[in-house]
């Protein structure tokens, strides 16, 4: 607990004692007046001062003017039950106000709880770079002071402060804190890292590639700060209904209080004005609204505070409420569904050859050796010996075919059918699935190898499961060929694929969808980030996957997920309807039991003790249940 609230708690267990000791106390008159006033005054004073500063500045319909009426009211009945002769009630009022501040008190302990959960993200924020002085002494700078291209160190232990490349060291990085999984990342010299992981053993220097507000952390920090500003359709209208239904249950209790004693006593009978003003107050103290206006956003908040503990990050309140209706899913391929890393999968020798299978590999990643084709590049992984670049001569790219070289004597063509066509090299040409490279030596076909984006792991389970949650539709749209698309589809379990699309093709095969879906189901878009940021602006819900680091998706998208497992969509959309359910649960528990509550009140069946309850327990329980929201199964 904080200061503030261990204060709070001090007072109701003062104030708590005090009542318990009064009613055992036979004071009675003016003096057990001025007993029981004791222990309002230590419950109740703050309420009572923030009630009198609303009235003075405007804001007079609100929970603390509420509270201040009903228990003055209640306290001033007392009193003019004593000028009667008659013993004073005053428990009522001092209990009234008691219950309330615990309810708050349950109140600012769980939004305490929700913040420390997303405090546990914004903690990535790094405190120190350590940058080398002029006499070469390691010394801490802040992070904002530092410069692009600067070498900085971080020790075992410490934050990653700025975006940057090793320029020396390895070591195991932690990244739970930016994508929700416990599994160290492993980083050598040469490797790219982000802001904000944490280094756990060796010392690494990196070489900064971007400026402290440019980096990842930043723009992670900046995106959950404004999280609180875009508000659901949920949440506004709880706003105003609030404002509309305050001004509106004071001028009941009014009436109330009121009406019935004039028109009793023009009809002849009795006024009972003492009566019905005790009907009024506890109409008033029934009637707060407490529970909806404390435990909607609350239920929003912990929804958005779950997820980012989860590595899900989301903008707005507004979207965690859009993803609950989500109706059909559009996948971007290479990056999402498939790790987006082209790996050989297979290597076949002709029968015209006497070269084994590693040979062929060996003079093709030799050929490919100067070309920065990420083809090429998979085949110098392929092969994973050192390329003496040396015995490569007469090397020629064809664009759109493959390349020649000269590997110690021997003329090799590495590419596709066209290059076997062009050079009129008999091939038999393969019906397999992914990007092939024919080989040829010395004008002889020698073989085939096959290079695939290999699927995700968890693609495949992602997929059911969105079906599974009530997703109707699921798409996949690709600039990758025809055959390879559908292949991953109906590996994948798709209900339809485009492929062959250029970037703008994409926008448009989104906006039809956009017409073909129901008027309150959300379509989701799901790709890297990295150049699909026109489709995740145009979707009603873009999500960013394996953003980190990516600029365009923290940018363009409205929910990223910190790393690339497609099940973190499902985890998403799960929260989001976890979230809503308890949203509507609050709304209809509250709204049913102060209707109830207000109907037994006006007609003398409720009195002030069931009116805390529908006050006080109402919103403890919302409260309670609202704090559920924070609750994230994997």
């Amino acid at each position: 607990m904080t200061k503030k609230q261990k204060k709070v708690l001090y007072r109701i267990i003062i104030s708590a004692v005090l009542l318990v000791i009064l009613h055992f106390v036979p004071v009675e008159g003016y003096a057990r007046f001025l007993l029981y006033l004791i222990p309002y005054a230590v419950i109740g004073y703050d309420i009572l001062r923030k009630a009198v500063l609303g009235v003075l500045h405007g804001e007079v319909f609100d929970e603390n003017f509420l509270m201040a009426v009903a228990t003055v009211g209640a306290m001033a009945l007392g009193v003019y039950q004593v000028t009667k002769g008659e013993p004073g009630e005053f428990a009522e009022g001092v209990a009234v106000m008691l219950f309330y501040q615990v309810g708050e008190l349950f109140q600012s302990v769980a939004v305490g709880k929700s913040r420390r959960n997303i405090s546990a993200l914004m903690d990535i924020r790094p405190d120190y770079a350590n940058v080398q002085d002029e006499d070469g002494n390691w010394v801490r700078t802040d992070p904002e002071d530092v410069e692009i291209g600067t070498i900085i160190l971080v020790q075992p232990g410490e934050k990653i402060p700025i975006d940057g490349v090793v320029a020396e060291g390895n070591s195991s990085l932690n990244t739970a804190a930016l994508t929700g999984e416990s599994k160290p990342r492993t980083v050598h010299e040469g490797d790219t890292v982000i802001s904000g992981c944490v280094n756990l053993n060796g010392v690494l220097k990196i070489q900064t590639s971007r400026e402290f507000g440019e980096s990842t952390v930043a723009k992670i920090l900046e995106l959950v700060e404004n999280s609180g500003m875009k508000k659901a359709q949920t949440e506004k209208f709880i706003t105003k209904f609030a404002k509309y239904y305050t001004p509106a249950v004071c001028c009941s209790a009014l009436a109330l209080a009121v009406l019935p004693p004039i028109i009793n006593g023009l009809m002849g009978n009795a006024c009972n004005w003492e009566s019905w003003l005790i009907r009024a107050l506890t109409f008033l103290v029934i009637s707060c609204p407490c529970a909806l206006v404390i435990s909607i956003p609350l239920s929003f908040f912990g929804g958005i505070g779950g997820a980012g503990a989860a590595g899900i990050l989301v903008k707005g309140s507004n979207y965690l409420e859009a993803l609950a209706r989500a109706e059909i899913v559009v996948f971007d391929k290479t990056g999402t569904l498939t790790e987006g890393v082209f790996k050989v999968t297979q290597c076949q020798v002709s029968s015209e050859t006497d070269l084994t299978e590693s040979e062929v590999l060996r003079l093709a990643a030799y050929a490919e050796s100067f070309s920065t084709h990420p083809i090429s590049k998979s085949l110098r992984e392929a092969y994973g010996g050192e390329i003496n670049r040396s015995l490569v001569s007469d090397v020629e790219e064809i664009g759109g075919h493959g390349v020649l070289a000269s590997v110690e004597g021997k003329k090799i063509a590495a590419g596709n059918g066209k290059l076997m066509q062009r050079l009129h090299i008999p091939f038999r040409e393969t019906d397999s699935v992914g990007t092939v490279v024919y080989v040829a030596v010395d004008g002889t076909y020698a073989g085939y190898l096959l290079i695939s984006d290999v699927v995700k792991e968890q693609s495949q389970a992602a997929i059911a499961s969105l079906k599974k949650a009530g997703v109707k539709k699921t798409v996949m749209l690709t600039g990758d060929s025809r055959r390879v698309a559908e292949t991953i589809a109906d590996q994948l379990g798709i209900d339809a694929v485009k492929s062959e699309l250029l970037p703008g093709e994409k926008v448009s095969a989104v906006e039809e969808l956009l017409e073909n879906k129901s008027k309150k189901g959300q379509l989701v878009f799901v790709g890297d980030g990295i150049n699909d940021a026109p489709v995740l602006t145009r979707a009603d819900i873009g999500v960013a996957m394996g953003a980190l680091g990516s600029d365009a998706a923290i940018e363009a998208a409205d929910i990223v997920l910190m790393d690339d497992d497609p099940m973190k969509l499902v985890r998403a959309i799960r929260i989001s309807r976890k979230t809503l359910r308890i949203v509507y649960e609050n709304i209809v528990f509250a709204l049913g039991i102060k209707a109830i509550c207000l109907i037994l009140g006006a007609l003398g069946f409720a009195g002030m003790w069931l009116a805390i309850f529908a006050d006080v327990g109402v919103m403890v329980l919302a409260v309670l249940n609202a704090v559920r929201c924070l609750q994230v199964k994997k």
